[in-house]
């Protein structure tokens, strides 16, 4: 998740800004520095990024710069005097906006990159998780609606079956968003809505549902811990992950069998998000920057991000860990295409802002 990403609950010090792997392990450091540009969702077990260190024979320096748009434009706009070597987090979203920056190193990356070439696992990763030639894909997870059971269970009301049925009177003033303006999961869902119904069509059920009490919040973590009612709010409904409620079962304090929550993956309603990993144009420690990459889509780290990150893995010969076992895939997603969302997001992101907010 983009992403993810926002981040989940373990993640709250992110925004501390840059991180040492290695001072946090209380390691030896090394004279090579390798810096990573990330979001500030990234997460690894500990133990997995001083293994890195230590096999590579250098300190990582990570750098998480906010939601994945923010670490975007602060890789464009220091382009001239780059601050990392290597970036995770740039997804299927900003993919476009990242190449046309010119801020990625391509050169021959097939070549660059021979563990993932001799195994059979080529760049842009299989058929169907693949992002532009340049970025290795790294994970992938769907943005989705989610219920809390109790509310529904409680009211006796039967879930929605449809993006229309939402904006009908039954369900007026159940949904919290977020603002695609400043959420990567708010923009994702939007995008869904415009890839399964068409631009015209997409905007006049935005506009009914601003009319049926559509609640807007800022980000994923107002939206998830101040407005859903599993966390005490008013909202029975939000947008948020296929994988939140494997989450909500995991990081429970009580002993529970099934999660509280659900993932409702309506027609029109689901985002499926690709993150990946390149290097960056003008970066250093090139060698050491394309081992990271490497690593990441090493079975060890691809088994440890499932719930660190809660994302799936790209790489398709990895298993899913027991805790993703309530993440339910949705059967389907929508999307527009990645170069009608480099040209067209941003209008869209006014125009949602004019219909829905003002």
């Amino acid at each position: 998740m983009t992403y993810r990403i926002e981040e989940w609950l373990k993640n709250a010090v992110a925004r501390l800004g840059v991180l040492s792997a290695f001072a946090l392990a209380g390691a030896a450091t090394h004279a090579t520095e390798l810096r990573l540009l990330t979001h500030a969702s990234f997460a690894l077990p500990k133990p997995l990024l001083v293994q890195f260190e230590k096999e590579a024979g250098v300190t990582l320096r990570i750098t998480k710069a906010g939601d994945a748009g923010e670490m975007l434009n602060k890789l464009i706009l220091t382009r001239a005097n780059p601050i990392a070597d290597v970036v995770f987090g740039i997804d299927n979203v900003l993919a476009a906006k990242a190449l046309g920056a010119n801020v990625l190193d391509l050169g021959d990356a097939q070549a660059s990159l021979p563990t993932v070439k001799a195994s059979g696992m080529a760049l842009t990763g299989s058929a169907a998780i693949s992002l532009p030639a340049g970025l290795l894909p790294v994970d992938y997870g769907y943005v989705t609606l989610n219920y809390d059971k109790a509310w529904f269970a409680k009211k006796g009301l039967a879930l929605p079956r449809s993006l229309d049925d939402l904006a009908q009177s039954a369900y007026a003033k159940l949904l919290v968003v977020q603002n695609p303006a400043t959420s990567s999961p708010g923009n994702a869902f939007m995008l869904a809505t415009i890839g399964a119904m068409g631009e015209d069509k997409a905007f006049a059920w935005w506009a009914r549902m601003r009319a049926n009490g559509l609640k807007v919040a800022k980000g994923w973590s107002e939206a998830y811990y101040t407005e859903f009612t599993h966390s005490g709010g008013a909202q029975p409904l939000v947008v948020s992950y296929a994988s939140s409620p494997a989450a909500e079962l995991f990081y429970s304090k009580t002993k529970l069998i099934e999660p509280p929550t659900a993932s409702l993956s309506l027609p029109g309603g689901v985002f499926r998000q690709i993150e990946g990993v390149a290097l960056v144009k003008g970066g250093k420690e090139r060698a050491a920057a394309i081992r990271f990459m490497e690593f990441l889509r090493s079975p060890a780290v691809q088994q440890g991000l499932q719930t660190e990150m809660w994302m799936f893995p790209a790489v398709a010969t990895v298993p899913r860990v027991p805790a993703l076992r309530h993440a339910v895939e949705p059967a389907s997603h929508d999307s527009p295409s990645v170069q009608a969302i480099a040209e067209q997001n941003a209008q869209w992101v006014q125009r949602w802002i004019k219909v829905v907010l003002k």
